[in-house]
């Protein structure tokens, strides 16, 4: 299948984004220890609104010493991203899987520092880490299968600035301004290869989601391709709140085996479990 894989781009829709009902820390558009959760469905023929996987992200942001959250401390964000099967997915697509990523990020610029993936689909199971050097401005990558006892698999790679992983893309995206009809590049690491893709503005509408009827700005990042991040066929719509919160609320992906629509579905705040 595609490099990086379809898998990750179903990661990368359901990533973290704030309601803006906690103080949130250094200008982040986004409040600490928020969890969001998402649901993916399947769309084709007779299979319609079938559920296949959940989503679930949570940021934790924290001082870079111990020192606490107070004052001018600098700081950290931890992003921890899972996505797994369940339902009919393992009839649709002949497996199961489950994505387990971590990222760190400098939040000023808002680039990643280091990801960390395990990923399990049927029998494989890979890990992966990739340490980012800004100075030298370059990423090294290792992947291992923690089942077996060969060597790990190591590569470096140059990446220009700033530099996004799978699970911060989306935060990226929402710092930029939103404008129909433009476009801009993002430069992407996954997998030990840099991508940069284009992300074209593409209408902006009004329509009803968990948060209640809402205006959104739709956006289409150009993922797919012979050179991109999936090699094969297929597109990818993600539609974010046009207000301050710029929260994605929902995405399609079209690729081979059918439409897979995401949807937020709730956001707690530690222990308090209410939809929002």
């Amino acid at each position: 299948m595609a490099r990086g894989g379809w898998l990750s781009l179903l990661l990368l829709l359901a990533v973290h984004s704030a309601f803006g009902q906690q103080i949130s820390h250094a200008g982040l558009p986004f409040a600490n220890g928020e969890e969001l959760i998402y649901k993916a469905e399947f769309n084709k023929g007779l299979l319609r609104g079938v559920d296949v996987a959940e989503f679930r992200f949570k940021a934790v942001i924290e001082p870079v010493s111990s020192r606490g959250l107070a004052g001018d401390e600098p700081l950290i964000v931890r992003l921890v991203g899972d996505v797994a099967s369940k339902g009919l997915f393992p009839r649709i697509a002949g497996f199961r899987f489950h994505e387990h990523v971590e990222s760190t990020v400098d939040p000023a610029p808002f680039t990643v520092l280091r990801t960390s993936k395990l990923e399990e689909q049927g029998k494989r199971v890979r890990a992966s880490d990739a340490v980012f050097d800004h100075e030298a401005r370059t990423v090294t990558w290792t992947e291992r299968d923690p089942n077996q006892t060969q060597p790990p698999k190591i590569s470096a790679v140059d990446f220009s600035e700033p530099i996004q992983d799978i699970l911060t893309v989306i935060y990226f995206l929402r710092t930029q301004k939103l404008e129909v009809g433009k476009s801009f590049d993002v430069p992407l690491s996954d997998a030990g290869r840099v991508y940069r893709f284009s992300v074209a503005v593409v209408e902006r509408k009004q329509f009803k989601t968990v948060l209640g009827r809402v205006n959104a700005v739709r956006i289409d990042p150009a993922l797919f391709g012979e050179n991109g991040l999936v090699r094969s066929r297929g597109s990818l719509s993600i539609w974010i709140t046009d207000d301050s919160r710029r929260l994605p609320v929902k995405a399609q992906l079209k690729v081979n085996i059918g439409t897979f629509d995401i949807k937020l579905k709730r956001v707690t705040h530690g222990d308090d479990k209410r939809a929002r």
